[in-house]
């Protein structure tokens, strides 16, 4: 099926090293449970995207394009966005300009979580360093690609915060990693669960999940374009600016929540459009 709007391909490696782009076609390895899964993704020169996956099992290939399809937005039709804000004060000229613009998501809603963890409260590169050594230690490699996946939710159910700590993680945030895993993995948190709410309350009564990290996770791991992780110090920072004039202001994260309410109930889209017009 053809996207309402021409979709863009990352042009170069994730920093976390999961994704790998080789001549204009990206690389991700996945899992199927414990079956493994090599997507491959084209742009044709239509602008429509060329799908494949090889897996030991038709189902799983069937999975792994479906997963990046969502991480993609390939099915999303954004027509409605477009048209009522092409000529918005803020993000119209940007949405002209960049009309196939996604939110860059992932294609595993259990590995957004553990990275929104990770990247809470720190520097983005530091989030990185982590990430990367997270799925150097523990990812699952594919030996004839030397692709890798991010950890999966049994396998850091069963670390100790320790081992975590050792990889960067600060003590909360290991802790916090370990306790999710566990409540994903014995089925107390199902991600895919299209009621997302019922997750997200279950998310939050662990210590050292909060609201921001939710946010991140729903944006860009559960397709939740109305999600905008309003206390990220880049939306405090840019909201601050819009209302005040003083680039050095700093919004409060009400303030942000209510900026972006108009843009219901693409919030979290109108976001990331935002912060491409302010230049971030």
């Amino acid at each position: 099926m053809r996207p309402p709007w021409p979709l863009g391909l990352p042009r170069h490696d994730s920093p976390d090293g999961l994704t790998r782009v080789h001549g204009g076609v990206v690389h991700r390895l996945l899992h199927d449970r414990d079956s493994p899964v090599l997507v491959r993704v084209a742009r044709l020169a239509d602008g429509r995207l060329l799908f494949g996956a090889r897996a030991r099992r038709a189902g799983s290939a069937e999975y792994g394009i479906a997963r990046m399809r969502a991480a993609l937005g390939a099915d999303v039709d954004l027509a409605g966005f477009h048209q009522r804000f092409r000529f918005d004060p803020v993000i119209g000229r940007a949405v002209r300009r960049h009309p196939g613009l996604r939110v860059w998501a992932r294609p595993d809603p259990f590995e957004a979580l553990v990275w929104a963890i990770c990247e809470q409260m720190i520097e983005f590169s530091q989030a990185v360093a982590i990430q990367r050594a997270l799925v150097a230690r523990l990812g699952r490699r594919d030996p004839e690609t030397g692709l890798r996946d991010a950890p999966s939710a049994e396998l850091l159910s069963r670390q100790s915060p320790a081992l975590l700590e050792s990889l960067g993680l600060s003590a909360g945030r290991a802790a916090a990693v370990v306790r999710a895993a566990r409540a994903v993995a014995g089925g107390r948190v199902d991600l895919l669960d299209p009621d997302h709410e019922r997750g997200w309350r279950r998310l939050r009564a662990i210590r050292g999940i909060g609201t921001w990290t939710v946010q991140m996770l729903a944006l860009t791991g559960q397709g939740r374009l109305d999600q905008l992780p309003a206390g990220d110090l880049a939306y405090l920072k840019l909201v601050g600016r819009l209302l005040t004039g003083d680039p050095r202001a700093r919004a409060e994260e009400r303030q942000v929540q209510e900026f972006f309410a108009p843009y219901a109930p693409w919030s979290g889209l109108a976001g990331v459009y935002a912060l491409r017009a302010a230049g971030a």
